[in-house]
Parts: structure tokens; sequence; C-alpha cells
């Protein structure tokens, strides 16, 4: 691996493609979005939930990754608060659209 010095200050540090991840973990807004519409066709809003949500059993995997590869830790933990983050949009979504509306 090269090293960093002042005329070479530019060295990618990441892997390939970890920017346009990255930017994918910017923007929770779009995918809640994403799901909201699925809602305002029709489906189920705890289905939409079960989808959004990270199952116990992946969770579990990526703990036991996490222990073998520490460097994972980090992208899994991020993917975990993303996840919850979507969700906490979506349900706010939901709650909107579910209020009685009053017209003035």
């Amino acid at each position: 691996m090269p090293m960093q010095t002042e005329s070479n200050s530019a060295i990618q540090t990441t892997a390939p493609g970890a920017d346009e991840t990255q930017h994918d973990f910017d923007f929770p807004q779009r995918e809640a979005a994403f799901f909201y519409g699925l809602f305002l066709r029709g489906h189920s809003a705890a289905e939409l939930r079960r989808d959004i949500e990270i199952p116990q059993a992946v969770l579990l995997k990526w703990h036991r990754e996490a222990e073998r590869e520490p460097m994972l830790r980090g992208v899994f933990t991020r993917m975990v608060e993303y996840r919850r983050h979507v969700l906490a949009i979506f349900e706010a979504l939901v709650e909107t659209e579910s209020r009685p509306q009053r017209v003035q």
C-alpha cells in the first residue's frame, strides 16, 4: 500500500463503491418514502414494518460476523441505525396519514 505524503494526499482509504454506499445511508427519507408509497397503494403497514426491520436472525448473524471481522462492526451498526431511522420516518408518515384531517 502506498504511503500518504504531501504530494500524494489523495490515497484511497475506502473500498471502491464505499462512497456510493455511504451516500445511500445519508437519505433514509428516500427509502421511507418508498415504503410509504407502498402503504398508500394498499400494502399492510404491519407487513411493511417487518420488511423495514432487520430480523433477529440476521442481527445474530451480523453479530457473529463482527466478532470474526471486527472491522465490520461499524458497518453493521450503521445499517441497523439506518433501518431504525427509516422505520421511524415511515411510522411518522403512517401516523400522519391515519389522523383525521380537519377542514378549516
